[in-house]
Parts: structure tokens; sequence; C-alpha cells
């Protein structure tokens, strides 16, 4: 008898399906995202990626957004969305659905994509892809970049 709250606690986690977060300092709420850039007065930077199975993305996340330098650069100059399509981490339908909603309106061929916005959803450039071993300082070069042209 004692076991049995025990028991309910075990059995409601295992029926509540875990939800895949971002990571610290990235939100997966795109219109949260966009309430805080415009309060910080900062464009967005949307993360389109794969995270439980696109290998360049997972080297992008370890190799730069991982980094202490990237983290002070995005602090500074923008709001960080992770816009994921993963293949086993659960999401929330809400999330899926706006994510798909970003996907037609920023399409795109490949990921990771990195797309720059500023608070009216104007696109101000975009980074495809990823080449492991860049680091954070060229990464961090050409995101500038793409935001300059």
């Amino acid at each position: 008898m004692k076991y049995i709250p025990l028991l309910a606690v075990a059995l409601l986690a295992v029926a509540i399906p875990a939800h895949a977060v971002p990571p610290p300092g990235w939100t997966e709420d795109y219109e949260k995202a966009v309430e805080k850039a415009k309060t910080e007065n900062k464009n967005l930077l949307l993360d389109f990626t794969g995270s439980d199975w696109c290998g360049f993305c997972m080297a992008l996340n370890k190799e730069v957004f991982g980094t202490q330098k990237f983290k002070d650069w995005a602090k500074q100059n923008v709001v960080l969305v992770e816009v994921d399509f993963p293949h086993s981490k659960p999401q929330i339908q809400k999330i899926k659905e706006q994510n798909a909603d970003l996907k037609s309106k920023y399409p795109f061929n490949g990921y990771p994509t990195i797309v720059i916005l500023d608070t009216t959803g104007k696109e101000l450039g975009r980074k495809v892809g990823y080449s492991p071993g860049s680091g954070p300082e060229a990464y961090i070069a050409a995101l500038e970049g793409a935001i300059k042209k």
C-alpha cells in the first residue's frame, strides 16, 4: 500500500510525454521572441535545425552556438530562436505548426539554415550549412556579412 503513491508518480512521468526544450539562451516560441526583440531593439536569429539527426546542425551547436564567444555576440545582437524539425524528440503541436509555418514563410533546402530577421519579419540575411571546424569567429563574421548585404 505504501508503494502506491510512488507507482502513481512513476506512471504519471511515463504518461506525460517529455517535451524537447531548446538550449539555454534560446527560445522556441517565435511570438515571444519577436516581442523580446522589439523590447531590446534587436534582430532575430532563426536556427532551422534537425537537432537530433542532422550532423552539421549538431556540429554547429557544439562548435559555435555552445561557445562563450557566440553567446556573448548573440546576447548583444540577436534574440535566438530554435526552429527544430526533430525525428525523435517530442514537440508540442503548437510548436510543430509554428515551425512548419516559419519554414513555409522562409523556405530553404538544407539544414542547418540560419535566417536573420528584423522585428517586422523582413529577412535581413541567411547562412546555409556549416563547415565543421570553422569555429565561432568565422561563423559570426559570416552572419554579420549576411546581415549587412
